[in-house]
């Protein structure tokens, strides 16, 4: 795979990729095969999942910034759910 090629192109020629659509049916139909609930499970929440675990091992915010593609810090902050209490504990935690 070329770098600038799509993981799922699209079954027409005009389309480059699949759809938003076609990628939640996708991801439902896994979520489905492994005995989990669909309506629990979505493109979004795996997004943020992936996130949420790559912040709580590394408590580098700038890093899921980075990968969110937000602009602002305090928009990541919000989207991850992190409390000042949270922050405060990696503040303590790391030594200078």
């Amino acid at each position: 795979m070329v770098g600038s090629e799509f993981l799922w192109p699209g079954r027409f020629h005009e389309r480059l990729h699949i759809s938003t659509r076609q990628y939640a049916r996708i991801v439902r139909d896994w979520v489905t095969s492994i005995g989990l609930e669909a309506t629990a499970y979505g493109t979004h929440s795996m997004r943020r999942t992936k996130v949420t675990q790559i912040y709580k091992k590394t408590g580098n915010l700038r890093a899921v910034q980075l990968l969110l593609g937000h602009t602002k810090m305090d928009g990541t902050v919000r989207y991850l759910g992190v409390e000042l209490e949270d922050a405060l504990a990696i503040a303590e935690a790391t030594e200078i």
